[in-house]
Protein backbone atom coordinates (compact mmCIF):
# COMPACT_ATOMS: atom_id res chain seq x y z
CA UNK A 1 0.00 0.00 0.00
CA UNK A 2 1.47 3.32 -1.08
CA UNK A 3 0.25 5.63 1.66
CA UNK A 4 1.70 8.63 3.45
CA UNK A 5 1.51 12.34 4.17
CA UNK A 6 2.98 15.67 3.19
CA UNK A 7 6.08 16.06 5.35
CA UNK A 8 7.79 19.20 6.59
CA UNK A 9 11.37 19.89 5.44
CA UNK A 10 12.13 22.06 8.49
CA UNK A 11 15.69 21.30 9.55
CA UNK A 12 16.71 19.83 6.19
CA UNK A 13 15.38 17.73 3.33
CA UNK A 14 16.33 14.52 5.12
CA UNK A 15 14.04 15.45 8.03
CA UNK A 16 11.04 14.92 5.76
CA UNK A 17 12.14 11.31 5.26
CA UNK A 18 12.70 10.87 9.00
CA UNK A 19 9.21 12.18 9.72
CA UNK A 20 7.75 9.86 7.12
CA UNK A 21 9.58 6.89 8.62
CA UNK A 22 8.21 7.73 12.07
CA UNK A 23 4.71 7.35 10.64
CA UNK A 24 5.57 4.15 8.70
CA UNK A 25 4.83 5.92 5.41
CA UNK A 26 5.53 4.15 2.14
CA UNK A 27 5.09 7.40 0.18
CA UNK A 28 5.56 11.07 1.09
CA UNK A 29 5.19 14.49 -0.45
CA UNK A 30 7.38 17.49 0.32
CA UNK A 31 8.31 20.98 -0.79
CA UNK A 32 11.82 21.37 -2.17
CA UNK A 33 12.06 24.86 -0.62
CA UNK A 34 9.98 27.32 1.38
CA UNK A 35 6.59 27.25 -0.36
CA UNK A 36 5.87 30.94 0.23
CA UNK A 37 9.11 32.37 -1.15
CA UNK A 38 10.40 32.71 -4.69
CA UNK A 39 13.98 31.80 -3.85
CA UNK A 40 15.21 28.91 -1.78
CA UNK A 41 18.44 28.08 -0.03
CA UNK A 42 20.94 26.20 -2.17
CA UNK A 43 20.85 22.47 -1.51
CA UNK A 44 24.13 21.46 0.11
CA UNK A 45 25.88 18.27 -1.02
CA UNK A 46 25.87 16.76 2.47
CA UNK A 47 22.15 17.46 2.84
CA UNK A 48 21.44 15.79 -0.50
CA UNK A 49 23.60 12.80 0.43
CA UNK A 50 21.76 12.36 3.75
CA UNK A 51 18.41 12.58 1.98
CA UNK A 52 19.28 9.98 -0.65
CA UNK A 53 20.89 7.58 1.81
CA UNK A 54 18.03 7.81 4.30
CA UNK A 55 15.46 7.33 1.54
CA UNK A 56 17.18 4.08 0.50
CA UNK A 57 16.89 2.72 4.04
CA UNK A 58 13.46 4.14 4.82
CA UNK A 59 10.90 1.86 3.21
CA UNK A 60 9.51 4.95 1.49
CA UNK A 61 9.43 3.92 -2.16
CA UNK A 62 7.74 7.03 -3.57
CA UNK A 63 8.70 10.66 -2.92
CA UNK A 64 6.75 13.38 -4.72
CA UNK A 65 7.39 17.12 -4.65
CA UNK A 66 4.87 19.97 -4.59
CA UNK A 67 5.62 23.35 -6.10
CA UNK A 68 5.55 26.78 -4.46
CA UNK A 69 2.19 28.46 -3.94
CA UNK A 70 3.52 31.62 -5.62
CA UNK A 71 3.92 30.05 -9.06
CA UNK A 72 1.19 31.02 -11.53
CA UNK A 73 1.62 29.80 -15.11
CA UNK A 74 -1.88 30.97 -16.07
CA UNK A 75 -1.24 34.67 -15.50
CA UNK A 76 -1.35 37.09 -18.43
CA UNK A 77 1.27 39.23 -16.72
CA UNK A 78 4.45 38.58 -18.70
CA UNK A 79 6.54 39.46 -15.65
CA UNK A 80 4.74 37.09 -13.27
CA UNK A 81 4.64 34.28 -15.80
CA UNK A 82 8.37 34.59 -16.56
CA UNK A 83 9.11 34.58 -12.84
CA UNK A 84 6.87 31.52 -12.39
CA UNK A 85 8.55 29.65 -15.25
CA UNK A 86 12.00 30.32 -13.79
CA UNK A 87 10.84 29.29 -10.31
CA UNK A 88 9.35 26.00 -11.50
CA UNK A 89 12.47 25.16 -13.49
CA UNK A 90 14.51 25.82 -10.33
CA UNK A 91 12.28 23.49 -8.33
CA UNK A 92 12.57 20.82 -11.02
CA UNK A 93 16.35 21.18 -10.78
CA UNK A 94 16.02 20.50 -7.06
CA UNK A 95 13.90 17.44 -7.84
CA UNK A 96 16.55 16.18 -10.25
CA UNK A 97 19.22 16.58 -7.56
CA UNK A 98 17.05 14.75 -5.02
CA UNK A 99 16.00 12.06 -7.55
CA UNK A 100 12.30 12.95 -7.23
CA UNK A 101 10.48 11.98 -10.46
CA UNK A 102 7.32 14.13 -10.18
CA UNK A 103 6.43 17.62 -9.06
CA UNK A 104 2.76 18.41 -8.42
CA UNK A 105 1.71 21.88 -9.54
CA UNK A 106 -1.44 23.95 -9.33
CA UNK A 107 -2.32 24.86 -12.95
CA UNK A 108 -2.73 28.54 -12.03
CA UNK A 109 -5.27 31.37 -11.86
CA UNK A 110 -6.17 33.47 -14.90
CA UNK A 111 -6.82 36.55 -12.70
CA UNK A 112 -9.55 37.92 -14.91
CA UNK A 113 -8.19 37.21 -18.39
CA UNK A 114 -10.57 34.26 -18.86
CA UNK A 115 -10.20 30.49 -18.79
CA UNK A 116 -9.29 30.07 -22.47
CA UNK A 117 -6.47 32.60 -22.15
CA UNK A 118 -5.36 31.08 -18.86
CA UNK A 119 -5.19 27.59 -20.34
CA UNK A 120 -3.18 28.86 -23.32
CA UNK A 121 -0.78 30.62 -20.94
CA UNK A 122 -0.32 27.37 -19.03
CA UNK A 123 0.36 25.26 -22.12
CA UNK A 124 2.76 27.85 -23.54
CA UNK A 125 4.58 28.03 -20.20
CA UNK A 126 4.79 24.25 -19.89
CA UNK A 127 6.26 23.96 -23.39
CA UNK A 128 9.07 26.30 -22.34
CA UNK A 129 9.62 24.50 -19.05
CA UNK A 130 9.61 21.00 -20.53
CA UNK A 131 12.09 21.96 -23.27
CA UNK A 132 14.49 23.46 -20.73
CA UNK A 133 14.26 20.40 -18.47
CA UNK A 134 14.57 17.76 -21.19
CA UNK A 135 16.39 14.68 -19.96
CA UNK A 136 16.18 15.63 -16.29
CA UNK A 137 13.96 12.70 -15.31
CA UNK A 138 11.42 15.03 -13.69
CA UNK A 139 7.83 15.26 -14.94
CA UNK A 140 4.90 17.48 -14.00
CA UNK A 141 1.60 16.43 -12.38
CA UNK A 142 -1.26 18.90 -12.76
CA UNK A 143 -3.39 18.99 -9.63
CA UNK A 144 -7.16 19.24 -9.71
CA UNK A 145 -8.41 22.40 -7.98
CA UNK A 146 -11.52 23.45 -6.09
CA UNK A 147 -12.16 26.35 -8.49
CA UNK A 148 -11.70 29.00 -5.85
CA UNK A 149 -11.34 32.49 -7.32
CA UNK A 150 -10.12 32.27 -10.92
CA UNK A 151 -8.21 29.00 -10.50
CA UNK A 152 -8.10 26.69 -13.50
CA UNK A 153 -8.34 22.92 -13.08
CA UNK A 154 -11.68 22.54 -11.29
CA UNK A 155 -13.07 20.40 -14.11
CA UNK A 156 -11.30 17.47 -15.75
CA UNK A 157 -11.77 19.12 -19.14
CA UNK A 158 -9.32 21.86 -18.12
CA UNK A 159 -6.57 19.35 -17.42
CA UNK A 160 -7.43 17.44 -20.59
CA UNK A 161 -7.05 20.61 -22.67
CA UNK A 162 -3.71 21.46 -21.08
CA UNK A 163 -2.36 17.94 -21.53
CA UNK A 164 -3.55 17.82 -25.14
CA UNK A 165 -2.07 21.25 -25.86
CA UNK A 166 1.52 20.69 -24.72
CA UNK A 167 4.13 19.36 -27.12
CA UNK A 168 5.71 16.82 -24.73
CA UNK A 169 2.49 15.09 -23.72
CA UNK A 170 4.21 12.14 -22.07
CA UNK A 171 5.75 14.42 -19.43
CA UNK A 172 2.51 15.91 -18.11
CA UNK A 173 0.48 13.77 -15.70
CA UNK A 174 -2.19 14.46 -13.07
CA UNK A 175 -2.74 14.50 -9.31
CA UNK A 176 -6.31 14.07 -8.09
CA UNK A 177 -7.24 15.83 -4.83
CA UNK A 178 -10.45 14.50 -3.25
CA UNK A 179 -11.24 17.70 -1.33
CA UNK A 180 -10.75 19.80 -4.42
CA UNK A 181 -12.90 17.78 -6.81
CA UNK A 182 -15.69 17.48 -4.23
CA UNK A 183 -15.65 21.24 -3.62
CA UNK A 184 -15.61 21.73 -7.40
CA UNK A 185 -18.86 19.79 -7.69
CA UNK A 186 -17.87 16.16 -8.31
CA UNK A 187 -20.13 14.04 -6.07
CA UNK A 188 -17.75 11.31 -4.89
CA UNK A 189 -19.47 10.63 -1.55
CA UNK A 190 -21.69 7.78 -2.77
CA UNK A 191 -20.96 4.47 -4.47
CA UNK A 192 -22.73 5.56 -7.65
CA UNK A 193 -21.08 8.99 -7.65
CA UNK A 194 -17.63 7.56 -7.01
CA UNK A 195 -17.77 5.24 -9.99
CA UNK A 196 -19.26 7.88 -12.27
CA UNK A 197 -16.52 10.38 -11.43
CA UNK A 198 -13.83 7.70 -11.85
CA UNK A 199 -15.23 6.77 -15.26
CA UNK A 200 -15.38 10.42 -16.32
CA UNK A 201 -11.77 10.92 -15.25
CA UNK A 202 -10.65 7.82 -17.13
CA UNK A 203 -12.51 8.86 -20.27
CA UNK A 204 -11.10 12.39 -20.33
CA UNK A 205 -7.62 11.94 -18.85
CA UNK A 206 -6.94 8.23 -18.33
CA UNK A 207 -5.90 6.31 -15.23
CA UNK A 208 -2.50 5.78 -16.84
CA UNK A 209 -1.90 9.53 -16.50
CA UNK A 210 -2.71 9.58 -12.77
CA UNK A 211 0.42 9.53 -10.59
CA UNK A 212 -0.83 10.66 -7.19
CA UNK A 213 -3.91 11.09 -4.99
CA UNK A 214 -4.22 13.82 -2.39
CA UNK A 215 -6.54 12.15 0.11
CA UNK A 216 -8.37 14.87 2.04
CA UNK A 217 -11.87 15.36 3.38
CA UNK A 218 -13.54 18.75 2.84
CA UNK A 219 -14.67 21.31 5.39
CA UNK A 220 -17.02 22.80 2.80
CA UNK A 221 -19.90 21.26 0.89
CA UNK A 222 -20.30 19.80 -2.56
CA UNK A 223 -19.84 22.47 -5.22
CA UNK A 224 -18.80 25.14 -2.69
CA UNK A 225 -15.68 25.97 -4.75
CA UNK A 226 -13.85 26.54 -1.43
CA UNK A 227 -10.55 24.74 -0.73
CA UNK A 228 -10.52 23.75 2.95
CA UNK A 229 -9.12 20.37 3.97
CA UNK A 230 -10.59 18.32 6.81
CA UNK A 231 -9.62 15.13 8.64
CA UNK A 232 -10.64 11.85 7.01
CA UNK A 233 -14.31 11.09 7.62
CA UNK A 234 -14.94 14.29 9.58
CA UNK A 235 -15.87 16.50 6.66
CA UNK A 236 -18.57 16.83 4.05
CA UNK A 237 -17.34 14.01 1.81
CA UNK A 238 -17.89 11.34 4.47
CA UNK A 239 -16.22 7.95 4.92
CA UNK A 240 -17.74 6.11 1.97
CA UNK A 241 -15.46 7.70 -0.62
CA UNK A 242 -12.32 6.86 1.35
CA UNK A 243 -13.45 3.26 1.86
CA UNK A 244 -14.03 2.90 -1.88
CA UNK A 245 -10.71 4.52 -2.79
CA UNK A 246 -8.65 2.46 -0.35
CA UNK A 247 -10.07 -0.74 -1.80
CA UNK A 248 -10.06 0.13 -5.49
CA UNK A 249 -7.59 -2.27 -7.09
CA UNK A 250 -7.17 0.04 -10.08
CA UNK A 251 -5.36 2.51 -7.82
CA UNK A 252 -3.34 0.06 -5.72
CA UNK A 253 0.01 1.26 -7.07
CA UNK A 254 -0.76 4.99 -7.04
CA UNK A 255 0.58 6.91 -3.99
CA UNK A 256 -2.09 8.30 -1.68
CA UNK A 257 -0.94 11.35 0.27
CA UNK A 258 -2.88 13.06 3.06
CA UNK A 259 -2.70 16.84 3.43
CA UNK A 260 -5.03 17.02 6.41
CA UNK A 261 -4.62 19.64 9.18
CA UNK A 262 -1.34 19.25 11.09
CA UNK A 263 -0.43 19.45 14.76
CA UNK A 264 2.94 19.63 16.49
CA UNK A 265 3.45 15.98 17.39
CA UNK A 266 1.86 14.49 14.22
CA UNK A 267 -1.03 12.92 16.15
CA UNK A 268 -3.45 14.05 13.46
CA UNK A 269 -1.41 12.35 10.75
CA UNK A 270 -1.25 9.15 12.82
CA UNK A 271 -5.02 9.10 13.28
CA UNK A 272 -5.80 9.82 9.63
CA UNK A 273 -3.33 7.28 8.28
CA UNK A 274 -4.47 4.62 10.75
CA UNK A 275 -8.08 5.14 9.69
CA UNK A 276 -7.23 4.77 6.00
CA UNK A 277 -5.21 1.62 6.71
CA UNK A 278 -8.11 0.20 8.73
CA UNK A 279 -10.50 0.87 5.86
CA UNK A 280 -8.27 -1.14 3.54
CA UNK A 281 -7.68 -3.85 6.15
CA UNK A 282 -11.35 -4.31 6.98
CA UNK A 283 -12.16 -5.01 3.35
CA UNK A 284 -9.32 -7.50 3.05
CA UNK A 285 -10.28 -9.43 6.18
Amino acid sequence: MLLGAHMSIAGGMDKAVERGMALSCTAIQLFTKNSNRWNGKTLQSDEVARFLELKKRSGISHVIAHDSYLINLASSSATLRAKSIAALIDEMERCRTLEIPYIVIHPGAHLGSGEDTGIKNITDSLDIILKRTDGWGVDIALETTAGQGTNIGYIFEHLCRIMSGVEEKDRVKTCLDSCHIFAAGYDIGTNEGYHKVANDFNRLIGFDNLVCFHVNDSKKGLGSRVDRHEHIGNGCIGKKFFELLMNDKRFKNIPKIIETPKDKDAKNDKVNLALLKKMAGDAAS
